[in-house]
């Protein structure tokens, strides 16, 4: 069951902080409307690392796709075309 309370229980904020657990947040309101989430650290790093992986997930199947659409590069275009951007950024 999730625990929600308004945000004027913050001013007694430790009572609020108590509360929040690993995996049991705490959502604030404000003028009757979800406004907030106190959250634990450990969850927020959770939250961030799935965030990082969904984006490369997604950013792999753009390469798919592409990869399907425009045909695939051999491991020697590959090579070649990293060189090039090598020598281009010594320059």
């Amino acid at each position: 069951m999730p625990i929600i309370q308004p945000i004027s229980d913050l001013r007694n904020y430790s009572t609020v902080l108590e509360k929040v657990q690993p995996g049991t947040p705490v959502y604030l309101t404000k003028n009757g409307h979800g406004a907030y989430a106190v959250i634990d650290i450990a969850d927020h790093e959770d939250y961030m690392n799935t965030k990082a992986a969904l984006k490369f997930m997604c950013e792999m199947n753009r390469g798919l796709e592409a990869g399907d659409e425009n045909g695939w590069l051999s491991a020697d275009e590959i090579r070649n075309h990293i060189r090039e951007k090598h020598h281009a950024m010594q320059s």
